[in-house]
């Protein structure tokens, strides 16, 4: 299980995630509960307000009293995010197959980077992943907070009386997810749950991840949460810089070469030519990226050991390794179906105004 922190938190949780980027968390305890019925799932505490959101989509707003009488399951999320985005599979088919009973699946988009709370961008994303039940857009952090939450993915199952009864915070226990979904339905006297699992199979960026050969954590590339930056002099906060790469990378290390100026939360490429190189072991590798203005593009290349990708290309690149940044969003550049190896990954941007905010792998 993948588990995301919020970035309010970052600051003294650094060192645990490096390591919770790559953990699998057992949750053998949770599913032995489960299998003696709801009366062994506890009373968390009441479904929160959603009064904080600013905008909903696909809904009128909803409430925690118009709620009652049905089944909730909040699903804290953010359209860029690896993690969030390769839950979502399991979203739609739960929304799909319980409706009738009762389930009301609500997506809460808690933005991590200041362009994830852009509505529309919100509303692409929502378009882009085919997402049909309420996304309650919570800018401010508002419901965030009212649920003390801390994570991205994170679930909370609500049961009919208001009462949350269950959390799961990071991907994976899909199985356990939806035995607590369908109890919860039953107790509130849905008919026709059954005990069958829906069947969900991400595909392209959905697709789970390979956790036997993940050994690159996630990577920030602006400085204030930048780690492993082995361009020689530093990441000068705010300053422009004209950066050279080193010779060689060490495992999960990476690089700026070309005209760049790092922000706090991304790295502004200034001047054509520009290069992000990085060290890692996944079979995925994704980048947080998009133009610094609106409606621009901007042409990339992409590198695998110095070669083009060729059958190791992600589904934002041809084979050749060619692309363009036209939005805001993650882009999937490798995906490899060989055997996972250290790689040395290049990405190398034509054109100038491309922000790059951070690599994660799968």
């Amino acid at each position: 299980m993948q588990v995301k922190i919020n970035p309010d938190r970052r600051s003294f949780l650094r060192d645990a995630m490096k390591s919770i980027a790559v953990a699998q968390l057992g949750m053998a305890g949770c599913a032995m509960a489960l299998s003696t019925g709801t009366d062994k799932l506890s009373v968390e505490g009441d479904l929160p307000s959603f009064a904080g959101a600013t905008t909903w989509l696909n809904s009128q707003p909803l409430t925690p009293r118009g709620l009652r009488g049905t089944v909730a399951l909040v699903n804290f999320w953010t359209f860029s995010c690896i993690n969030s985005i390769r839950v979502l599979p399991y979203l739609r088919a739960w929304a799909a197959k319980y409706k009738n009973q009762g389930l009301v699946v609500i997506g809460v988009q808690a933005p991590e980077f200041e362009f994830e709370k852009n509505v529309e961008n919100v509303r692409w994303a929502v378009k882009d992943r085919m997402i049909d039940y309420p996304i309650a857009i919570d800018n401010e952090l508002a419901i965030w907070r009212a649920f003390q939450n801390n994570y991205w993915p994170a679930l909370y199952f609500v049961d009919a009386r208001g009462q949350i009864r269950h959390h799961q915070f990071g991907e994976g226990e899909y199985e356990q997810s939806e035995i607590v979904i369908q109890r919860l339905l039953a107790d509130a006297g849905a008919q026709g749950v059954g005990r069958e699992s829906a069947k969900v199979e991400g595909v392209g960026i959905e697709a789970a991840p390979d956790w036997a050969s993940l050994k690159s954590p996630e990577s920030y590339i602006g400085y204030d949460l930048a780690q492993n930056f082995a361009s020689p002099g530093g990441e000068p906060w705010n300053k422009r810089r004209i950066y050279v790469g080193p010779s060689a990378l060490k495992l999960n290390h990476w690089a700026l070469s070309g005209d760049w100026t790092a922000k706090k939360q991304f790295a502004l490429l200034n001047a054509p030519d520009g290069r992000i190189s990085y060290r890692f072991h996944a079979r995925d590798l994704h980048l947080i990226m998009g133009p610094s203005a609106p409606g621009t593009t901007g042409r990339f290349r992409v590198t695998i050991d110095g070669q083009p990708p060729g059958d190791s290309h992600g589904v934002d690149v041809d084979d050749q390794g060619n692309g363009t940044v036209a939005q805001a969003r993650l882009y999937q550049l490798i995906r490899q179906p060989q055997s996972i190896v250290d790689r040395q990954f290049g990405i190398e941007f034509l054109d100038p105004g491309v922000e790059a905010y951070d690599f994660t792998f799968g």
